[in-house]
């Protein structure tokens, strides 16, 4: 287990200084008209670059693309209740460093939406899984550094169990996030379940319509408790939950959320990976994993109960006074994470 130092991790600023005056700045792209779709009222990208749009069946996939088209490809994942812009600091810093980082938005966020009007609305862990390497085919990336935390990591985790030719080296928070559903019907201690509360109520009815008329209360909500130490503003705040505007995003979530602890059926398209995924199959790829000590979700640990499910992993790393959204509250430390797996790859 390492811990990190703040005068050790430190990368160079002057790098995403240069960086950003090229130009890549404050530009969220248009729309694109054929899908017919009202523009959402945000507040614009600092960092990200223009906004494109791709077919990755079976979704339209909204995503930012910073740096070389020659660099190293570098996949990076937001989680729930969040979006791209937990790496409005980390893309730019990676791309002034020479790699190629794609930020999409995922299922039911922002204007990322199914092609089919009559696609089952999944959120279970193998469809955030399959939308990885549905997109990184768009893109024609055969492999690529996949980084997330949350839904994003546990996408990540996916992908580097089941197709660990496509993934060159994973940095995930929070370490396996691959679900056991068989065994979700076992309870956790007390106050882990307490501050699941969200996820209970998401099964019934009134939890599905609560989230419905109040995503934006029950977002700040998580966020205030997912990191008590982060001291975010109201317009970081707004930047991102706009994206929960999205007419999917509530139906993704809430299966999601079923899915995970058995209150709901899995999608027919994703039936073999989750057959495969419920063997908790072990991750093979180069590994960095990370734990804020102040993480109100998943208690930091050194690691040592999860070894078993990395054969390779390379770090597990605490990172001192954050929370569960760590590449937006310490950006350098999740960077030079993804550096590290880079050099030890390359």
């Amino acid at each position: 287990m390492e811990r990190i130092d703040e005068r050790r991790r430190e990368i160079m600023t002057t790098a995403v200084i240069g960086f950003a005056s090229r130009g890549v700045v404050a530009a969220i792209g248009p729309l694109m008209a054929k899908t017919g779709l009202a523009a959402e009222a945000v507040i614009p990208d600092q960092g990200l670059g223009p906004l494109q749009r791709i077919r990755a069946d079976p979704l339209d996939v909204d995503y930012h693309d910073l740096g070389s088209r020659d660099g190293a490809p570098v996949v990076l994942l937001h989680g729930f209740p969040y979006d791209v812009h937990s790496y409005q600091d980390v893309a730019p810093m990676l791309a002034a460093r020479g790699c190629r980082v794609v930020v999409p938005y995922l299922r039911g966020h922002r204007a990322t939406r199914f092609v089919d009007p009559s696609e089952p609305r999944s959120g279970q862990q193998g469809a955030i899984g399959a939308d990885v390497i549905a997109l990184m085919d768009a893109l024609k990336i055969p492999g690529a550094i996949l980084a997330g935390y949350d839904w994003g990591g546990r996408a990540a985790c996916v992908v580097a169990a089941l197709w660990p030719e496509r993934c060159r080296g994973l940095v995930s928070v929070n370490g396996y996030l691959i679900q056991d559903i068989a065994a979700s019907v076992r309870p956790a201690p007390a106050r882990v379940e307490w501050g699941l509360w969200y996820q209970h109520y998401f099964q019934s009815e009134r939890g599905q319509r609560g989230l419905a008329e109040n995503r934006r209360d029950i977002a700040r909500i998580l966020w205030e408790r997912n990191s008590p130490t982060w001291a975010f503003d109201e317009a970081t705040f707004e930047r991102s939950a706009s994206a929960f505007d999205n007419p999917d995003f509530v139906d993704v979530v809430i299966h999601s959320y079923r899915h995970r602890l058995g209150g709901a059926e899995g999608t027919a398209r994703y039936a073999d990976i989750e057959r495969r995924l419920a063997e908790l199959p072990p991750i093979t790829v180069p590994t960095i994993t990370l734990d804020g000590d102040a993480d109100g979700v998943v208690a930091a640990t050194d690691g040592s109960a999860q070894a078993k499910y990395f054969t390779r992993r390379l770090a597990h790393r605490i990172v001192p006074g954050v929370g569960h959204n760590l590449p937006q509250e310490d950006p350098q430390a999740f960077a030079q994470a993804v550096l590290d797996l880079i050099d030890a790859t390359t």
